[in-house]
């Protein structure tokens, strides 16, 4: 589809580099802070499934290593 442009394709539109900056600060929180959890997920049904601790030993284990998690990674 042709895209409508206010001036010449070289110039390009004027950047909102406020906006950019705050997304991509999102982004690599939601991408540090997702990888935390599934790593804690994994350790958590490794000690639910291949010991005797049961599932509400791993989901304490979880809470536990997210809530540690959280507060190392900020």
């Amino acid at each position: 589809m042709a895209e409508h442009h206010s001036g010449p394709v070289e110039t390009g539109a004027s950047m909102d580099y406020a906006e950019h900056e705050k997304t991509y600060s999102f982004f690599l929180g939601a991408a540090k802070y997702g990888t935390m959890f599934c790593a804690t997920l994994l350790i958590a049904m490794a000690a639910g499934f291949f010991t005797s601790a049961g599932f509400f030993s791993a989901l304490l284990l979880l809470i536990i290593l997210n809530v540690l998690g959280f507060f190392m990674l900020r």
